[in-house]
């Protein structure tokens, strides 16, 4: 079952075609991917599912039925240009962020005691926000944006400004969120989350989708025959190998340890390729390489053709 849908959404700016009959499937307790390079219309179809903007045609469902104004309460948005007043002191703003997302203020201040004591800034509670490193000020802004516990949450770069031990905590908080049943709109130029992050994707390019699906299924869309074979070094030369159908990409030894890439002709099966290579020596592991998310987006992008894949 999809949480959120948009159908054909267009949206155009002073002659620029923002979105171009954009569609997209969120899947209920999911987490889904929105990529795309700078300016290809992420940040428009985020702010047209917050309602901040309308589209000029087009729909929204939201669980199910057309999207209404009072599902803005439902939504938690942590966008990639960061809003906190710097001025004014962190538990004071968080406190008056949450009531405007309707929580009474004994609910609000309890939930964030929590949040903050498990992020351990408790002790900036009453200090300015421009006081605060980059990094804490962002998990001031994730907890702001989960506080109200709504059934879907909208990260735009959310590791931006992190360290990586504190990109893996929030990582990890996503992943427990999404195992709550949250529905998760994850927004990254950052290709190695996606693979450990993301459920589906869909990839957004000059105003439209041109890559959607699963994630190992697209990996697997653009896989190339390629496979690595590790084997215990029997000293046999990769040119006394079988080759007519296979080539030899890679082959390197260390260790008593042999590595070998192999690009197989279509026409043949994986049995019959390890047929062959067990002639070769005892094998130890034989992997099919995926293409990484990094490729697959980079390829995608720089492809004249914008039709979805």
């Amino acid at each position: 079952m999809n949480f959120l849908e948009t159908e054909d959404v267009v949206k155009q700016y002073s002659g620029h075609l923002a979105l171009n009959k954009v569609s997209i499937q969120v899947a209920k307790g999911k987490v889904f991917g929105l990529l795309g390079p700078n300016g290809a219309g992420k940040t428009t179809l985020i702010r047209i599912i917050n309602r901040i903007t309308a589209p000029d045609s087009g729909i929204v469902r939201f669980d199910g039925r057309l999207s209404k104004p009072e599902d803005i309460y439902q939504i938690g948005y942590m966008p990639e240009e960061r809003g906190l007043y710097k001025k004014m002191k962190v538990g004071e703003q968080a406190i008056y962020l949450a009531q405007l997302k309707g929580l009474s203020y004994p609910v609000a201040r309890k939930r964030l005691i929590h949040w903050f004591e498990k992020f351990d800034i408790m002790s900036w509670w009453n200090r300015k926000l421009e006081e605060l490193s980059k990094g804490m000020q962002q998990k001031v802004q994730f907890i702001i944006t989960i506080i109200h516990e709504p059934p879907l949450l909208i990260f735009d770069e959310p590791f931006s400004g992190f360290d990586p031990v504190n990109a893996d905590i929030l990582k990890q908080e996503i992943l427990e969120l999404k195992n709550e049943g949250r529905t998760i709109i994850f927004s990254t130029h950052n290709m190695a989350s996606v693979e450990e992050i993301c459920d589906d994707i869909a990839l957004i390019n000059r105003s439209q989708v041109v890559l959607s699906g699963d994630v190992t299924e697209v990996r697997n869309r653009f896989k190339g025959n390629t496979f690595l074979l590790k084997l215990v070094d029997s000293g046999i030369e990769s040119e006394t190998f079988e080759t007519d159908k296979y080539t030899i990409l890679s082959d390197e030894t260390a260790k008593g340890v042999r590595e070998i890439r192999i690009h197989k002709e279509v026409d043949m099966s994986n049995s019959d390729l390890v047929s062959l290579l067990t002639k070769q020596g005892e094998i130890i592991s034989f992997t099919e390489e995926l293409p990484s998310m990094n490729d697959i987006f980079i390829n995608t992008v720089s492809a004249p053709n914008t039709t979805e894949v």
